[in-house]
């Protein structure tokens, strides 16, 4: 049995390794030099590159707060027409990812765009387009990007509002606060764990943005990293940038934990837990209601898929050239192998750290984890960067031949790399099953005689079941947005509804990207309906 417990010990330690592995080859970076592009860089381009990133960071959060809780907000703690419906719909806007709004955006407000073809048919010749406002640059990257990400927000607030007690309320009444201040001294301070946590996923993502940011021709951190890598030639600089990037990131977490202190946000059990009533909203304050909630969808789904769908309907050649068969089989193909690999392999390290109970390994996973704040191109840069390494010194040290082409520019490569990026959510959501499973089940499996790959098998995999299901949809819908990854990392030619309608994008052809674009959103959406009914679970 000693034996077996450390087979599952090792494979765990073999995956926390493999997970970690890009995150220590970006900081590593510090002690290798880089080429003469870094002078010019500090010298040029690197505070606009910061500059620019903060900017578009706090118009970001801004943006995803006031529509992330005003949206939950509304559907937790009032009745109004429309309300059952939107508490689904509103996460519709995972959907979107935000180079795909980007596209929506200018499409419809550039000159002789959609806007212009709407006001014309309505109302005759003139000229509209010194009338039609322009969103491109920051101003379009933080509006694509803010309405693509603020379902992260609506998601996590909406469930800490919905497990909020009345007894907090009523508190308020009892001290004569209004509606308002309840909101403000009360109900937001006592979600903030849940806002937090989803304004953290927001920021990360949106450091992490490429597709949008350089459709806009907005020069952000990341847009640095992939210029100094397929520009410049300079890995080491890329993964330089990129650990500047990470530091950030993990810098906000830290102020956001000091700032806390020893605030506490659960509710005391002293009372007992009492349901919120749901106030029933009458008149002109039931229809601005409705009429924000259908903005919101409206904004953030709706008006992209009509975008989309409109080009689509005008220029059906782009649509019948595409080759529909390869590009779904190539996105279910990379869905298919992930999901299996990322579910197997969280599987078996959350088992190897159950049965060992060892400290060490535990740390070494939530180290391995910290890899998904990481970006996708940084992911993809600092992954080539290790393999070019590795296959340097095998060549010198051990005379073999090239293992590059195996890893670089290969299906197995970009889905090693996929697994990476998307441990942490495959990890996490059986680490949180398995929560749920008492140590003493697995006692009496080996009381009964079951040996730990037996109690693995027949008892943990069945009773996680769900759990799979939920994790396997998830990582579904990511993994068909994802847009830097699979543009680095894809074998020649090989092409996904992402990267065909970036590519279209980046030649300017946007009504040719509008097909591609479509049928991503509605894959994706398909996904989306189908877990909400566990996101939105009551």
């Amino acid at each position: 049995m000693g034996n077996k417990i450390n087979i599952w010990y090792f494979s765990s330690f073999v995956i926390s390794i493999i997970v970690a592995v890009p995150i220590i080859t970006v900081f590593s970076s510090f002690f290798e030099t880089t080429g003469g592009y870094v002078t010019v860089l500090k010298n040029t381009f690197l505070l606009d590159y910061i500059y620019n990133s903060l900017i578009l960071l706090t118009g970001v959060l801004t943006l995803t707060f006031i529509i992330g809780v005003g949206c939950a907000y509304l559907v937790s703690f009032y009745k109004f027409p429309g309300v059952n419906f939107f508490k689904w719909a509103l996460i519709l806007s995972f959907a979107v990812p935000a180079y795909i709004y980007a596209y929506s955006l200018t499409a419809f407000f550039e000159n002789y765009g959609t806007a212009f073809s709407i006001l014309k048919n309505l109302l005759g010749e003139g000229n509209y387009n010194a009338h039609i406002p322009k969103f491109d640059g920051m101003l379009g990257a933080i509006i694509s990007i803010s309405f693509s990400l603020f379902g992260y927000i609506y998601v996590l607030t909406r469930a800490s509002f919905h497990y909020q007690s009345q007894n907090l309320i009523e508190l308020g009444k009892n001290l004569g606060f209004s509606k308002q201040k309840s909101f403000f001294k009360i109900i937001l301070p006592s979600a903030r764990p849940a806002i937090v946590a989803g304004l953290s996923l927001v920021a990360m993502e949106t450091l992490s943005d490429f597709g949008s940011v350089s459709f806009f021709g907005v020069s952000t951190l990341t847009t640095g990293i992939y210029n100094a890598w397929i520009s410049f030639d300079d890995l080491t600089l890329a993964n330089r940038l990129s650990s500047y990037l990470l530091i950030f990131i993990l810098g906000l977490f830290v102020i956001e934990n000091l700032s806390r202190k020893k605030a506490q946000y659960h509710t005391s059990s002293k009372g007992g837990f009492k349901s919120k009533s749901v106030v029933h909203l009458y008149n002109y304050k039931s229809i601005l209601a409705f009429l924000f909630c259908t903005l919101v969808f409206f904004l953030s789904f709706l008006f992209p898929v009509f975008q989309m769908l409109y080009w689509t309907i005008i220029f059906p050649k782009h649509f019948l050239d595409l080759n529909l068969i390869e590009l779904f089989s190539n996105t279910m193909l990379l869905v298919f192998l992930s999901c299996c690999l990322l579910i197997l392999l969280a599987f078996i390290s959350n088992y190897g750290n159950r049965v060992s109970k060892s400290k060490f390994l535990e740390a070494l996973n939530t180290f391995s984890i910290s890899g998904y704040a990481i970006p996708g191109i940084i992911l993809a840069v600092a992954f080539i960067t290790f393999i070019s390494w590795l296959d340097l010194n095998m060549i010198n040290y051990l005379g073999t031949e090239t293992i590059k082409p195996i890893f670089i520019g290969s299906i197995f490569g970009l889905i090693l790399v996929y697994f990476i990026r998307f441990y942490s959510l495959a990890n996490n959501g059986i680490k949180s099953g398995y929560l749920k499973i008492n140590y003493s089940i697995d006692e009496s499996a080996y009381l009964l005689g079951y040996s730990k790959l037996k109690t693995f098998k027949n008892i943990h995999v069945p009773y996680l079941k769900n759990s799979v299901l939920l994790i396997g949809i998830l990582l579904t819908i990511e993994i068909i947005k994802e847009l830097p990854i699979t543009l680095i990392m894809r074998p020649f030619n090989f092409e996904t509804f992402a990267t065909k309608a970036y590519i279209y994008a980046s030649q300017d052809l946007l009504e040719a990207a509008a097909a591609p674009s479509l049928l991503l959103i509605l894959i994706a959406s398909c996904f989306i309906l189908i877990t909400s009914r566990y996101i939105l679970k009551d």
